[in-house]
């Protein structure tokens, strides 16, 4: 198999872990875990996203009819003390609903379960973080998230083919740019007015980081490309601009910090109660 080939399934493999690790890292991916309540495990997957209209119904399936559930939820960041609502039985799943919010609107929900004089919360630490978003139609976010993957994987493998003995990296420069261009910058700025009713989120007039990264990563290919070629310049000025893509969008989309924990927004220590780990044990 020619070299070219290999630096082709290696630039394709770091580009799918780096999705990969962008994606379930990032705060929008859905929370996931186990806990115990009363002898009894309790495994919850709770959404940090909400795409379109209507409220946001949170669901805990599977746990015993003597498990009572109350939905506790309220604006990130707000001092405001806790909306409470029953979960109601539905379908053997206990379920309530978050109100829907505007566009980039977040809440701070957590679940408080009930079994006895037993009490839990889930998750067990800190509250999760949910952020309502309108619907991005396919027609653009489709081509938006094909035109950066492939913008990713053209920028790593330019700075691969940097180190040959004889590189062509021209056409994979100028290839990089185009995509990020028409992916991230143009239609970007689509899939980010129809989230969230802005044009533009990002740096100079905003703190987005997803587009902010976008555009960092745009410039410095705009740079890079039009030295390809040069002597002394052309080699470091690829491999910089494919570091610096691989390393920022390593970032996870939307990245914000760590939600407080339930005793820093209660004022108060958090009911002791047993988790279990990946492996299965209570501790």
């Amino acid at each position: 198999m020619k070299p070219s080939v290999w630096l082709w399934i290696l630039a394709l493999v770091l580009t799918l872990v780096s999705a990969r690790w962008q994606r379930t890292s990032g705060p929008t991916y859905p929370l996931s875990g186990r806990a115990v309540l009363g002898g009894e495990q309790v495994g919850y997957v709770l959404h940090r996203t909400h795409a379109g209209p209507g409220d946001e119904v949170v669901r805990l399936g599977g746990l015993p009819d003597d498990i009572a559930g109350t939905l506790e939820w309220k604006p990130a960041g707000s001092p405001d003390a806790w909306t409470r609502v029953p979960m109601r039985r539905e379908s053997g799943a206990l379920a309530a609903a978050l109100p829907h919010q505007p566009p980039a609107g977040r809440l701070w929900y957590r679940i408080r379960l009930e079994r006895g004089a037993t009490a839990l919360l889930i998750p067990p630490d800190r509250p999760a973080a949910i952020r309502f978003r309108g619907e991005v139609p396919a027609a653009v976010l489709v081509p938006h998230i094909v035109l950066m993957f492939l913008a990713m994987l053209l920028s790593t493998r330019a700075g691969f083919e940097a180190f040959r003995r004889a590189p062509r990296m021209k056409g994979l420069a100028w290839w990089t740019v185009a995509n990020m261009l028409v992916g991230g910058i143009v239609l970007g700025v689509f899939v980010t007015y129809y989230a969230f009713g802005e044009w533009w989120t990002g740096w100079p007039v905003g703190h987005d980081i997803t587009d902010t990264k976008t555009l960092i990563a745009f410039v410095f290919w705009l740079l890079a490309a039009p030295v390809v070629g040069r002597r002394w310049i052309g080699r470091p000025a690829v491999v910089l601009a494919a570091l610096v893509t691989l390393a920022i969008f390593a970032i996870p989309h939307s990245w914000t910090a760590r939600e407080p924990s339930h005793g820093e927004l209660d004022g108060a220590g958090v009911p002791a109660v047993a988790t279990v780990g990946p492996d299965g044990t209570t501790r």
